[in-house]
């Protein structure tokens, strides 16, 4: 990715060695969420014009869907449930970044963000919204988020209690030594996956799920889980189509993010953890899916495309 000498994000917090701890302890183990005529947006609310939009959340609505079930899912990371929760905003010790070429890999990150920034900036402006973007923060091994505690060993999350992403950056490390997903476009499209899900908090789709979390068993809820995390990867390949448009893309970045997909998926996890699949424990998407969610939003460029609840997924 052509990223060097490229504006960073000024929405990023680093609370790296500041021993930013809290005491709500929980762990999980899942490594993880444009064409000329505009991009419509899944907006509930129906304040932009045209066909189809808000039917996403009008889907949710009417099947009583629920976002995902108490425990130890990590993904309840997501809304902020199932276990004690910090108050937004906690009290950790944050940074600015250091001074541009002092750490490439934080400049790297700050790249990627203010990136995303730009696109979601211009799909919302087209829906005459206001975009207000996420906070990144980088940590060390814990830190407080607004959803309880943040650990490195949960590998990177969004928290929409306090609208922001959490990663340790050694979660790279992880990425390319543990799970096979080398290159610089594979971290991108970690970071896009992850704004994807503020993207989805903001126009009103986590919350929905949210106020809806009682209906289903966990199996149930695993399912709908998929649904919400292929979205994600459908936006993370928005930003793909994107990054392409602005010249930033270099040969093997698409492929990098496709095997990152490819190496996440829950069956491919699962049978390299333990030898053998269970489906209905996915809660992310078998690795086919999160390649095929992730390559249409590459290909087309198209928001409305990313409607992972009215498709055969």
């Amino acid at each position: 990715m052509k990223w060097r000498g490229r504006e960073r994000s000024s929405n990023i917090q680093d609370r790296r060695g500041t021993g930013g701890m809290g005491g709500f302890g929980r762990m999980g183990g899942n490594p993880f969420g444009r064409n000329g005529g505009g991009m419509r947006l899944p907006i509930p609310t129906g304040r932009a014009g045209g066909g189809g939009i808000g039917g996403i959340v009008g889907i949710i609505v009417i099947l009583g869907i629920i976002w995902f079930a108490t425990g130890q899912n990590p993904l309840d990371m997501l809304t902020g449930g199932g276990g004690a929760v910090a108050p937004a905003g906690s009290s950790a010790q944050s940074r600015p970044l250091p001074e541009a070429g002092e750490d490439e890999l934080a400049d790297f990150v700050g790249v990627v963000v203010r990136e995303n920034e730009r696109l979601w900036e211009d799909v919302f402006a087209q829906n005459n919204l206001d975009y207000t973007p996420p906070q990144v923060i980088l940590f060390t091994a814990q830190t407080n988020s607004g959803c309880g505690v943040a650990d490195a060993r949960t590998g990177p999350f969004y928290c929409p209690v306090d609208q922001s992403v959490y990663i340790d950056l050694s979660f790279y490390d992880e990425l390319r030594s543990q799970f096979g997903a080398p290159g610089d476009f594979a971290q991108a499209y970690v970071l896009a996956h992850e704004v994807g899900h503020h993207v989805q908090q903001v126009t009103g789709i986590l919350p929905e799920f949210n106020r809806a979390r009682q209906g289903l068993s966990q199996e149930e809820a695993n399912r709908w889980s998929v649904r919400i995390e292929l979205q994600a990867d459908c936006y993370a390949g928005i930003w793909a189509n994107y990054a392409g448009q602005q010249n930033l893309l270099e040969n093997g970045d698409i492929e990098e993010a496709i095997n990152a997909a490819d190496q996440i998926g829950d069956d491919t996890l699962q049978e390299r953890m333990q030898g053998y699949a269970v489906p209905k424990t996915f809660n992310h998407g078998t690795s086919q899916q999160r390649m095929t969610w992730f390559q249409r939003g590459f290909q087309t460029g198209d928001v409305s495309q990313c409607d992972t609840f009215a498709a055969n997924v």
